[in-house]
């Protein structure tokens, strides 16, 4: 397999907001809502990891929770040696989050595990002083089945028909769930590799196994190798050190109000990702996963029968802390309570989340990390890169709009000129002249004269349209190759990252494939790279 990469800015794609192209750059107030800036210099890395210092962990509880959830999992030299520098206070975490999604989900849940252990890496050889962890945290509390529990095979999704509820993690693996993976068996069965990656799934996914455990043990099977922990954060030991935390908000529902700031202040310039409830938890329980509220006196489980007194309600989070779980405002406090993180790898919502966060992070004495928006990736086959070129666009066109290319490609290609701008501006210049003699007869008339110069130029707009439409019947074969690619490229006219499964890829390339991603993914620096795959 061999292939090329050609890195693109994130602005020219026209799908990262205004706030992380902001951020990407350092322009506007966008570095107001973060500790640290995304570079090696002073405010960036170098600054983050002096911060990072200044926050102890009780490294010896994350020790014994990673070693007895990696016991039943195979031996791996590398995740063994990344455990021991964790009882290092000089080792730090680079972390990157997702739910438990089914067979991985979309692409970017390869890219930015790959994106952490890259920049890892990075850091070792920017910073030898110093250690660096590459952590996936799995997003078990999840409860969206929609989202986590469906997956794409050529543009058909394949969603997981369950009668279970509650914390996607906490779910078992059943019939209906064994269904689907002989249906990717089916799929790689036509496809020349993918036979490993589908030993590694069936291996994970046995009947009765959590859809936690599945996952730990093939993201263990896919990137232990490579040095990767994963992190089950619905651990009782784990949810018991962020007690203080969880009470303060049930007695309080102070991160409401202490985000309210920063959400003003995001708002007048970028759009707000979430403003959060007036407690930011959720309670967990058998195939329970449902908010707190407080109505008066009372803590109600919303839309059940539980709920509790102020009392009550303490002492259930001090017996069990595994039934409580902190939603997107909290969750990423509770990340770097029981982590000794660094920085955290994202995409840009994630990243948008956690810039309204940073008053939290201080008022609770928790470190902020630096954010790090993660490497994506345009995936593309050479006879899709030989029709475009042959086309006369270049690479980065491809995220251009379909009416925009069309337009462009007719006028590049006619016989005749389509742009009837030198007439327009040559009408203009004869309106001008007659207005200027109308209003010698008559000054009130000289309105009349504008509204005639518009709607003349508006005529002439419409039969610029009319000759472009023309002109498109006469290309109607590439226009069509422009519709083709530009739909097998961004499927639901959405990032293929978002949209595509790995499952083609792998039933290509096997598993090598992941090694090209590491290949051309960056660490220190984040970047969008088209893959030509040959």
């Amino acid at each position: 397999m061999s292939q090329s990469s050609k890195p693109i800015p994130f602005s020219s794609t026209h799908v990262f907001s205004t706030l992380i192209n902001d951020y990407l750059e350092g322009k506007g107030n966008a570095m107001d809502f973060v500790q640290y800036a995304p570079n090696v210099e002073e405010g960036g890395y170098r600054s983050a990891i002096e911060g990072r210092k200044k926050y102890p962990i009780n490294r010896t509880l994350l020790f014994d929770v990673l070693t007895k959830q990696y016991s039943n999992l195979p031996q791996e030299k590398a995740v063994n040696v990344k455990l021991a520098l964790l009882k290092k206070d000089t080792t730090f975490v680079v972390t990157t989050a997702h739910q438990p999604n089914l067979f991985t989900g979309p692409l970017y849940f390869f890219y930015k595990i790959i994106h952490a252990i890259q920049l890892a890496a990075s850091l070792k050889a920017t910073f030898p002083d110093y250690d660096f962890v590459p952590v996936y945290y799995m997003g078990s509390e999840d409860a969206d089945l929609d989202e986590v529990g469906a997956f794409n095979l050529d543009q058909k999704k394949c969603q997981w028909l369950t009668k279970q509820t509650g914390a996607i993690g906490r779910m078992q693996v059943d019939v209906a769930l064994l269904g689907l993976l002989k249906q990717l068996e089916s799929y790689w069965s036509i496809l020349p590799q993918g036979h490993k990656a589908l030993e590694i799934l069936k291996n994970a996914y046995q009947k009765g196994n959590t859809i936690s455990e599945a996952t730990l043990s093939f993201v263990h099977a896919f990137f232990g190798s490579k040095g990767l922990l994963v992190l089950q954060p619905d651990d009782t030991a784990l949810k018991a050190a962020f007690i203080p935390v969880m009470e303060k908000e049930l007695l309080t529902s102070f991160s409401h109000e202490t985000i309210q700031p920063t959400i003003a202040a995001l708002s007048k310039d970028y759009h707000v990702q979430s403003e959060g409830r007036s407690i930011n938890l959720f309670y967990l329980k058998d195939s329970i996963r449902a908010r707190i509220e407080k109505q008066g006196e009372q803590f109600i489980v919303v839309d059940t029968d539980i709920q509790f007194t102020e009392k009550e309600i303490i002492a259930e989070l001090h017996q069990y802390p595994e039934r409580f779980s902190p939603n997107v405002i909290l969750r990423g406090v509770y990340q770097e309570t029981i982590l000794p993180g660094v920085v955290f790898v994202g995409g840009g919502g994630e990243l948008a989340y956690w810039m309204e966060l940073k008053n939290l992070f201080q008022q609770l004495g928790v470190h902020y990390p630096l954010l790090q928006l993660r490497n994506s990736f345009l995936l593309i086959r050479q006879k899709q890169s030989d029709q475009w070129a042959a086309m006369q666009f270049e690479e980065q066109d491809l995220f251009k709009p379909i009416l925009e290319l069309e337009v462009a490609y007719v006028k590049k290609h006619a016989t005749q000129a389509l742009d009837l701008q030198d007439q327009i501006n040559n009408l203009s210049t004869l309106y001008s002249t007659i207005k200027n003699e109308v209003l010698k007869v008559d000054p009130t008339l000289g309105t009349h004269a504008d509204n005639l110069a518009q709607q003349a130029k508006a005529k002439l707009l419409v039969l610029e349209k009319k000759m472009v439409r023309a002109e498109k019947r006469k290309q109607s074969v590439d226009i069509q190759r422009i519709h083709r690619i530009k739909k097998e490229l961004f499927p639901q006219d959405n990032l293929q990252e978002r949209e595509e499964h790995f499952s083609r890829w792998v039933g290509q390339f096997d598993l090598s494939w992941i090694d090209t991603i590491m290949e051309h993914s960056t660490g220190l620096e984040s970047r969008f790279r088209i893959i030509n795959f040959d």
